[in-house]
C-alpha cells in the first residue's frame, strides 16, 4: 500500500485514501459522477461541511470503480447535464442572486445524489446543509421546487445509514431525526425541539425545557398496517423546519397566515392515515392569538393548489388554544402547522354564540311553518289554482330545503367524510340560490300583473318560471363543481368562548363565495327591491283615486300588506349590507332574526291569515262549532263576493284586458292592500291573459 505523501490538503488526503486504496476515514465521503468520457470526483468533508471540487480523470480508471462501488463511503451516480455543486465552501446562496433556474439546477443535483440506495451521516449532513441554504432563499425562487425539496429531506431520512438506535442531524434552520423501529413491539415515539437558536432535538422522552414544537406518536400507530407494510416499517423519521419558505400557500389571502414552525413525521415511505388514536402535536405560537382571531390546526396537503401544496385542516382538530400555545390532534402523519385566522369584523364570542342559537332556532321554526304552508296548498286543490299560489309553493319548497340542509350541515361535517361534506355544501349553495331566484320571480310576476299593461302573451308561464327558478342555480353550481369540486368542503365557523370552532360544509374559496353567493344575492336583491318599490308606488296611486273611508283600518291593513311583501320578496336580507362598523352587531341580530324566521312570516301573512285558507281549514280540519258548513253564508261570501274575485280573471281579449286589469286593481285597493296575494288567478302579462 503506498505511503501517504506529506503536506497534503484534506481534499488530497481523502482522494488518496480512496485511490491508494486504503480504508477511507469516516469523515470523508467521495461522490463519483461518471460521464461518457470523464469521471468527476466530488468530496464531502465533515470537518468543513463543504462540497469541494476535484479535477476530472480519464474513464480508463474504470477498473478502480469496481473497488469503489463496494465502499460505503463512496457514492457513484450517473452524469447529468446539470452543473455540479462545486463551491469551495458550503453553498453560498444569496437570495438576491440565486434565481429559480439555479435553484432547479441544485435540486436536480440533490435528487441525482439520492439515487443511491443509502447514504452515510456525513453525506446526509452535507445534503441537509444544502437544503438549509435553499430554504433561506426568497420564496419566489424556490416556489416551483418546494415540493421536490421537501421530498429530498424525506428521502435523506429514508436512506440514511446509521448503526445507533437513533440519529439526529441539525442545521441552522432544519432538523432531521431518525429512529429505528420495531413494528411488533412499538410503544410510541416522541420528538421535540427545545432550542430555536441552536436547534436542540429530544427523542423518546419529553423534554423538561419549554418546547417550540413537539409531536407524540401513539402506541397504536402501526396497528392497522397490512403485514407487508408492517415489515417495511423499519424506521420513524421526524423533521423540523424553522423557516417557512417551502410552505407558502397563495390561497390563504390577507386574513390567514402560518403561526407556528413546521414539524413532520413519517414511517419509512408508508402512508399512515385514519388512525384510531390520533397523533398529538404541540406548537409554540409565533404570535399570540387575539379576540378577533382563532387558531386552526392544519397539515400540508400536496394536492392543493394544483399539486403545488397548500394547508388543509381535514383530519386535524384543535384540542387546546392558549395565547402562546396550541395543541392539535390529527389522524395521519405528514407536515403540520397552525394557522392564525383573523376575523374581518370583531364580534364578542358570547354574542356570536347567541346569534348561533337564534339562527338554529329560527331555522327550525321556519321549517315547521313552511311545511304546514306547503301541506295546506298541496292538500287543497282550490288554493293552488292561481299562479301566485304556484309561485308561493315553489318558494316555500326552496326555503324548506334550504333550512333543512342548513340544520344538518354541522352534524354531517362531524363525520369527516370529504365527499359527503362537498355534497352537502353543494346542496346548501344550490337551495340558497334557488330561494333567491324564486323571490325575484315572485317580484317579477307581481310587476307584470300589477304594473305592466302592454299587450304581450306568454305561453306556459309557470313552466318557464320553473325552468328559471330551478335551472339558473343549477348552471351556477355546475360550473363551480365542474371547475374544481374542492371549492366546496370543510370550513371553520362559529367561534365559541373558548376559541373552539364548529366545522361547517360550505364554499371554501373566497373568490367563488363572493361571486357565486354574495354577487348572485346582490343582483337578485336589487331586482326585488326595485320591483317592491314600483309595486308599492302603483298600489298607492290606485288607492289615492278612491275616497278615504275607514282610514284607520286601511292604514293597519296597509302595514300588513307591506310587511307581507317585505318577507315574501326577501327584502330583510338587505340587513346584511349594513352589518359592518359600529352598527355591525345590531344589524347582525336583525339579519339573524328576520331571515331565519322568513318562512314563519310567510306562513303568517300568506297562509294563516288568508281568508280562503281559513275557510278550507275550518271546513276540512275542524270539528264541532269551529267546523264550517259547506253551504254556510260565510263560505259563499268567501268564494263569491265580487270584491274577492281574483282581478284580471275576466280578461278575454287584448282590448278588454287592460281595462279589466285596472278595474281589478281598483277593486283590490278598495278591499285592502292586504289582498295583494290575490292579484291574479290567470295573470295578464303586458295586458294579455296568460
Amino acid at each position: 500500500m503506498p505511503e501517504e505523501p506529506e503536506n497534503l490538503s484534506e481534499t488530497q488526503k481523502c482522494l488518496f485514501m480512496h485511490y491508494a486504496p486504503r480504508p477511507s476515514p469516516p469523515s470523508c465521503h467521495l461522490i463519483i459522477q461518471v460521464g461518457l468520457d470523464i469521471v468527476t470526483w466530488t468530496i464531502l468533508m465533515d470537518e468543513i461541511n463543504a462540497t469541494i471540487p476535484v479535477d476530472v480523470i480519464p474513464e480508463q480508471e474504470g477498473s478502480r470503480m469496481n473497488l469503489w462501488s463496494k465502499d460505503s463511503n463512496v457514492t457513484i451516480i450517473p452524469a447529468t447535464s446539470t452543473p455540479q455543486i462545486t463551491t469551495e465552501y458550503p453553498i453560498q446562496v444569496n437570495s438576491t442572486e440565486l434565481n429559480e433556474t439555479e435553484v432547479l439546477s441544485i435540486v436536480s443535483q440533490l435528487e441525482d445524489i439520492l439515487q443511491s440506495e443509502s447514504i452515510n451521516e456525513g453525506l446526509a449532513k452535507s445534503l441537509l446543509d444544502t437544503v438549509n441554504a435553499l430554504i433561506n432563499v426568497s420564496p419566489t425562487a424556490v416556489a416551483s421546487s418546494s415540493r421536490r425539496i421537501i421530498q429530498i429531506v424525506d428521502q435523506i431520512g429514508e436512506k440514511l445509514n446509521f448503526t445507533t438506535p437513533s440519529i439526529n442531524i441539525t442545521t441552522a434552520s432544519l432538523a432531521l431525526a431518525v429512529t429505528k423501529l420495531n413494528a411488533t413491539d412499538f410503544s410510541g415515539a416522541y420528538f421535540s425541539i427545545s432550542n430555536i437558536i441552536n436547534l436542540q432535538v429530544t427523542l423518546d422522552e419529553e423534554s423538561s425545557q419549554e418546547n417550540f414544537a413537539a409531536i407524540e406518536l401513539p402506541p397504536s400507530l402501526l396497528k392497522d398496517l397490512p403485514p407487508e407494510e408492517r415489515n417495511n416499517a423499519s424506521r420513524i423519521q421526524f423533521t423540523f423546519y424553522e423557516k417557512l419558505t417551502l410552505f407558502q400557500d397563495p390561497s390563504l389571502g390577507n386574513t390567514s397566515f402560518l403561526n407556528s414552525y413546521i414539524i413532520a413525521s413519517s414511517v419509512a415511505s408508508l402512508n399512515i392515515s385514519d388512525l384510531e388514536d390520533p397523533v398529538q402535536i404541540t406548537f409554540r405560537n409565533l404570535q399570540n392569538s387575539q379576540n378577533n382571531s382563532y387558531l386552526e390546526c392544519v397539515f400540508w396537503d400536496f394536492k392543493e393548489n394544483n399539486g403545488n401544496g397548500g394547508w388543509n385542516s381535514n383530519g386535524c382538530n384543535t384540542i387546546l388554544n392558549k395565547s402562546n400555545e396550541t395543541i392539535c390532534e390529527c389522524n395521519h402523519l405528514t407536515h403540520f402547522g397552525v394557522l392564525l385566522i383573523i376575523f374581518r369584523d370583531k364580534i364578542d364570542p358570547i354574542q356570536n354564540r347567541i346569534l348561533t342559537f337564534i339562527t338554529y332556532i329560527g331555522c327550525g321554526i321556519s321549517s315547521i311553518c313552511l311545511a304546514i304552508t306547503l301541506l295546506t296548498y298541496l292538500l287543497f286543490e282550490k288554493l293552488r289554482k292561481d299562479y301566485p299560489s304556484k309561485i308561493l309553493i315553489n318558494l316555500c319548497t326552496a326555503l324548506l330545503l334550504l333550512n333543512m340542509v342548513f340544520l344538518i350541515d354541522s352534524w354531517i361535517s362531524t363525520y369527516g367524510i370529504e365527499g359527503l361534506c362537498i355534497a352537502v355544501a353543494v346542496f346548501l349553495h344550490y337551495f340558497l340560490l334557488v330561494s333567491f331566484t324564486w323571490m325575484s320571480l315572485e317580484a317579477l310576476h307581481m310587476y307584470l300583473a300589477l304594473v305592466k299593461v302592454f299587450n304581450t302573451y306568454v305561453r306556459r308561464y309557470i313552466l318557464k318560471f320553473c325552468i328559471l327558478g330551478w335551472g339558473i342555480p343549477v348552471v351556477v353550481v355546475a360550473i363551480i363543481v365542474g371547475t374544481k369540486p374542492e371549492h366546496y368542503g370543510f370550513g371553520k365557523y362559529d367561534k365559541g368562548t373558548d376559541n373552539s370552532l364548529d366545522t361547517f360544509c360550505w364554499i371554501q374559496n373566497d373568490v367563488v363565495f363572493y361571486i357565486a353567493a354574495v354577487g348572485y344575492f346582490c343582483v337578485m336583491f336589487l331586482i326585488n327591491l326595485s320591483m317592491f318599490i314600483v309595486v308599492l308606488i302603483q298600489l298607492c296611486r290606485i288607492k289615492n283615486k278612491k275616497l278615504q273611508q275607514n282610514a284607520q283600518r286601511s292604514v293597519f291593513q296597509d302595514i300588513k300588506s307591506v310587511a307581507g311583501l317585505t318577507f315574501l320578496l326577501g327584502i330583510t336580507w338587505g340587513f346584511g349590507f349594513f352589518a359592518w362598523g359600529p352598527v355591525n352587531l345590531p344589524f347582525m341580530y336583525l339579519f339573524a332574526i328576520f331571515n331565519t324566521l322568513q318562512g314563519t312570516f310567510i306562513f303568517i301573512f300568506h297562509c294563516a291569515t288568508k281568508e280562503n285558507v281559513q275557510k278550507h281549514w275550518r271546513r276540512h280540519l275542524c270539528c264541532g262549532k269551529f267546523r264550517l258548513a259547506e253551504n254556510s253564508d260565510w263560505s259563499r261570501t268567501a268564494t263569491n263576493n265580487p270584491k274577492n274575485l281574483q282581478p284580471l280573471v275576466q280578461a278575454m281579449s287584448l282590448s278588454s284586458s287592460s281595462n279589466n286589469s285596472l278595474q281589478a286593481k281598483s277593486s283590490q285597493a278598495n278591499s285592502s292592500l292586504y289582498q295583494i296575494r290575490n292579484y291574479s288567478r290567470r295573470p295578464i302579462v303586458n295586458g294579455a291573459k296568460l
